[in-house]
């Protein structure tokens, strides 16, 4: 299992501090039972930042043509008709995937294309999974023009935990379904507006994994 970049100070950080917090204990507070609650109390700490981190290579090996994947591990918190101002100034069908904690965080191009649009946002931090967080928190939006010519955006949005979203989308950077356009540090979400006429493959509730599970279909821009 792959660590992703964004972690690796993170990570190397928290090991220094924890271990200049265990060797003392362990030299200067005998007996052994609170050295010992201290350093499972430190494992179990590292574990889940380690566990958080974690970047799996994937590779989806269907065919793309006019396909939409999810971008993110999570779940399916918002599916409705909504009016997108920012990129495609239209209405648009609103998906939206809210990730855990315990979730990957990377977040995956949900199609092939060309980057026309890419925006950072100030914001609050309030719970990923409100729907106002869509608007109000801090978030990065993307916008996609996808092989077939038809227009994606997609946004990433802060949660109460996140702190920084990172996105490596860049205008005019061609993008491929199995690369990363950014990560999202602990709970977080992510948007995608697609177009109207699409064909939904995912419902309210279901677990989707970033870069693997098919959620849209799309028609051909006429």
């Amino acid at each position: 299992m792959k660590i992703h970049h964004e972690g690796t100070n993170i990570l190397v950080m928290l090991f220094i501090v924890l271990a200049a917090l265990n060797v003392p204990v362990w030299l200067f507070l005998p007996p052994w039972i609170l050295p010992t609650i201290l350093s499972a109390l430190s494992l179990l700490v590292y574990s889940f930042v380690f566990n958080f981190f974690r970047c799996p290579k994937r590779v989806y090996h269907g065919p793309t043509e006019n396909l939409v994947v999810s971008s993110v591990d999570g779940k399916v918190v918002a599916l409705e008709r909504v009016y997108e101002p920012e990129f495609l100034k239209s209405d648009a069908i609103l998906l939206s995937v809210f990730m855990s904690p315990l979730n990957v965080h990377a977040n995956w191009f949900p199609t092939s294309g060309v980057v026309e649009y890419v925006a950072h946002h100030a914001g609050r931090f309030l719970s990923a999974y409100l729907p106002k967080s869509s608007t109000e928190n801090e978030r990065s939006t993307i916008g996609l023009r996808c092989d077939n010519g038809q227009l994606i955006t997609v946004r990433q949005i802060a949660g109460a935990m996140a702190r920084r979203i990172v996105t490596y989308a860049r205008v005019g950077e061609v993008a491929h379904i199995d690369e990363h356009l950014g990560f999202i540090k602990f709970g977080s979400r992510v948007d995608i507006y697609l177009p109207l006429d699409c064909e939904i493959l995912v419902s309210m509730g279901q677990v989707t994994r970033g870069g693997l599970t098919p959620i849209a279909h799309l028609k051909p821009k006429a």
